[in-house]
């Protein structure tokens, strides 16, 4: 196995996941709602009467979050990531995503942070399922091509 030191990033990963986890906790608390992204971007599918408004704004905060990031973050933690792959590509990757989510009712985030932690059977076989995919991808795309 070979390391990518210079993309090895454990504690900017650790402590995105400690966001991630307070923000799902707080979110749960606060609104008695799961914050999975496909749930909340598939509410919108189609709209219902009061429950617009704090999706919109909960993917308005997704989108400019980025944005908001490099505008106020010293220029050294600014890297943008590369991609090897064209538009179409990330467009079939994409739909695939978003065709997965709807069939597993649910997307990682949902899932796997926010189901595992209310101890969800259902979370943890499409965690598993999830994991397990990811790890057969990159061992035939490693391996077999």
């Amino acid at each position: 196995m070979n390391i990518d030191w210079t993309h090895f990033t454990p504690w900017s990963s650790l402590s995105g996941g400690i966001i991630l986890g307070v923000a799902s906790a707080l979110f749960i608390l606060i609104n008695g709602r799961v914050l999975g992204i496909s749930g909340i971007l598939g509410g919108l599918l189609p709209p219902k009467a009061g429950d617009t408004i704090w999706r919109l704004a909960f993917l308005a905060g997704m989108f400019a979050a980025p944005w908001i990031f490099t505008t106020l973050a010293p220029p050294e933690f600014v890297t943008a990531p590369q991609i090897d792959a064209d538009t179409v590509m990330l467009v079939i990757a994409g739909l695939l995503v978003g065709l997965g989510t709807r069939y597993g009712s649910g997307c990682t985030s949902g899932h796997g942070v926010c189901g595992l932690s209310r101890m969800s059977p259902r979370s943890l076989v499409a965690t598993i399922s999830f994991m397990a995919a990811g790890f057969l991808t990159v061992y035939i795309v490693r391996h077999l091509f």
